[in-house]
């Protein structure tokens, strides 16, 4: 693996499953070519990261601020207890997705996903936002089974309008309207093509559907809300 400075920004090349880096990142841009190895980004705390090629597991472990951009796939266990800044995914993401990410006041972590996702999306979810576009996959199911099992606070957002398989009875399904699509999905889709130079229009074509947890239901009453 090569490191060089230019600009200002730091650039790594020649990657090939390097672990831990850009491991609790606080400022700076981190240019990184190849496939890194687990834990990229892990404790990432301000700083950007972006990945020309795909990555593995454990991407944005425990991630507070700043922005991760992966030009390609990750792995599993995707933004695991991420509890603040923007992970994006070009591409696809393994199993386990978004596992137990937060928010708290201002800090709200959201996960974007171009493409699909493994089974377990957004399990035990306790706040930010999942954002999955389903880019390339149009018509088939844009996630695994089991999604959003266990959350008790934040939304995923799908790009399709057909439920997941095996979606829970503690958790509420609604079809997103264009109030809420302009309100809540345009920001965020918009910055995330800007990021990866997509056509927004087209990344927020389409029916979306909403997922969240079902207030009535005991164990949502157990954790503070957020």
């Amino acid at each position: 693996m090569r490191k060089e400075i230019l600009d200002g920004e730091v650039r790594l090349s020649g990657c090939l499953g390097e672990r831990y880096i850009g491991c609790g990142m606080k400022e700076g841009v981190l240019h990184v070519e190849g496939t890194p190895g687990n834990a990229l980004a892990c404790y990432l705390d301000g700083g950007t990261i972006i990945v020309d090629g795909n990555a593995q597991d454990a991407v944005a472990d425990t991630m507070n601020a700043g922005l991760l951009a992966v030009r390609g796939s990750a792995g599993d266990a995707l933004a695991y207890g991420m509890r603040g800044g923007r992970v994006y995914i070009l591409g696809d993401a393994g199993y386990r997705a978004g596992v137990h990410m937060k928010a708290y006041e201002e800090n709200r972590s959201t996960l974007v996903v171009g493409g699909r996702t493994g089974s377990f999306l957004g399990e035990y979810l306790a706040g930010g936002l999942i954002v999955v576009l389903g880019l390339g996959h149009e018509g088939k199911d844009v996630t695994g089974f089991f999604c959003g099992n266990g959350m008790y606070a934040g939304t995923i957002y799908l790009r399709t309008a057909k439920a997941p398989v095996n979606l829970s009875d503690k958790l509420v399904l609604r079809h997103v309207d264009e109030k809420e699509r302009e309100a809540v999905l345009r920001p965020v889709v918009t910055d995330f093509a800007s990021t990866f130079s997509l056509d927004v229009e087209e990344c927020l074509s389409g029916d979306f559907i909403a997922i969240e947890a079902d207030k009535s239901k005991t164990y949502s009453q157990l954790y503070a809300a957020v």
